[in-house]
C-alpha cells in the first residue's frame, strides 16, 4: 500500500527564513509545525535561540518549542520518541504535516531513526571527563582513535569540527570503552520504516546574503535584551543546554574575559561558523530540493502537490 502521509521538512541555515516558509506551508495546507530546533526546546532561552514570536506562534500550531527547562536532561532520542508519537497524532487529522529546524542530527534522527546504543555506566563518564579535564581535547582526540580508527577517519573526513566539540568526543570515547565495541559498530544497524514520505525542502542564499542576515540577527537579539537573559542565566552557565553559540560569549563578558563589543562581535563569527557547518551537513542530505530564500511561496507549494499528488 502506497504511504500516503508526508512530512514536509524546512531545512537551511540559521536566520535563512526558515521559520517564516514553514509558517506560511502550515497555513497553506491546514497543518501544524514540529521544531527540530535543539536550541528553542528550553524555556529559559528566547531571545538567543530566536524562538518564533508570539504572534508566529500563533499564526500556526507549534510543537517543541520551549517545552522543556535548561535543568532537564533532554537528549536526541528522547526527542526522536516524543516526535513520532505526536506525529502519528497529528497525521491522523491531515496527511501533511511539517518539520522545521536547522539541527540536522534532530532533522535526521525522524527521517531516519536513531540508532541504539547499549546503556554505560556513569562512573566510565566520569572517568573520561576527569582524564578530559586533566588533559584536553587531545586526550578525547587520541583515545577515540586508538579505539575506533574507521569512525575517527570518518569524522576527520567528513565532519572535522566534530573532533573539537568535548560532549560528542566523550560520547563516542565512553560507548567504545563501555560497550567493548568500537562507536561505528553501533551505527546504520536499524532499517527504520517511517509511516510518511518526506518531502525536503532546503533553502540557502548567497554566502554575503546569510553572513548578513546573521550579523543583523545578532544586532535585534542585543535590541530585544539577550544581554538580560543572559545575566539571569549566568549562574548556571555550567549546564550543557547553555553551552551554545550567543550564551557562551556573554557568560565570558560576565566573567570579565573579554569586552561586551568583542562579544558581540564573537557571537556574530561563531554564528557565521555554525551556518557554515550546519550547510555542509545538509548538503549532504539526500533527496533535497533546494530553494532560494527569496523564492516565492506559491512556487515551493506547487513543488510540493506534484509530489504529494502523484
Amino acid at each position: 500500500m502506497t504511504n500516503s502521509n508526508f512530512l514536509i521538512t524546512v531545512i537551511g541555515p540559521t536566520a535563512i527564513g526558515k521559520t517564516a516558509l514553514s509558517i506560511a506551508l502550515a497555513q497553506h495546507f491546514g497543518c501544524e509545525i514540529i521544531s527540530c530546533d535543539s536550541r528553542q526546546f528550553y524555556k529559559e532561552m528566547k531571545i538567543g535561540t530566536a524562538v518564533p514570536t508570539d504572534e508566529e506562534l500563533k499564526a500556526a500550531p507549534h510543537h517543541f518549542i520551549q517545552n522543556k527547562s535548561i535543568f532537564e536532561s533532554y537528549s536526541v532520542g528522547d526527542f526522536e520518541r516524543e516526535a513520532i508519537l505526536k506525529l502519528d497524532e497529528l497525521f491522523k487529522k491531515n496527511n501533511i504535516q511539517i518539520m522545521v529546524g536547522g539541527s540536522g542530527l534532530y532533522v535526521d534522527a525522524i527521517l531516519k531513526g536513531f540508532d541504539d546504543f547499549p546503556d554505560i555506566d556513569p562512573k566510565i563518564r566520569e572517568q573520561i571527563k576527569t582524564e578530559f579535564d586533566l588533559n584536553g581535547l587531545n586526550y578525547l582526540q587520541n583515545k577515540l582513535k586508538e579505539l575506533d580508527p574507521i569512525y575517527f577517519e570518518k569524522i576527520s573526513i567528513e565532519n572535522p569540527q566534530t573532533l573539537q566539540n568535548p560532549q560528542r568526543m566523550m560520547r563516542f570515547v565512553e560507548v567504545c570503552i563501555g560497550a567493548e565495541k568500537p562507536y561505528s559498530s553501533f551505527l546504520n544497524q536499524k532499517k527504520i520504516k517511517r509511516n510518511f514520505v518526506p518531502i525536503i525542502i532546503g533553502l540557502e542564499a548567497e554566502r554575503e546574503i546569510m553572513y548578513d542576515r546573521i550579523n543583523q540577527r545578532v544586532d535585534f537579539m542585543m535590541q530585544e535584551g539577550l544581554l538580560e537573559e543572559v545575566k539571569k542565566l549566568y549562574p548556571n552557565k555550567q549546564l550543557n543546554a547553555l553551552q551554545t553559540v550567543g550564551y557562551r560569549e556573554l557568560f565570558d563578558y560576565f566573567d570579565k574575559k573579554i569586552s561586551l563589543d568583542f562579544a558581540i562581535e564573537e557571537i556574530k563569527k561563531n554564528t557565521r561558523r555554525f551556518a557554515k557547518r550546519q550547510l555542509t551537513w545538509f548538503k549532504r542530505t539526500e533527496n533535497v530540493m533546494w530553494f532560494n530564500f527569496k523564492t516565492d511561496v506559491n512556487e515551493i507549494t506547487t513543488f510540493i502537490q506534484s509530489k504529494t499528488e502523484k
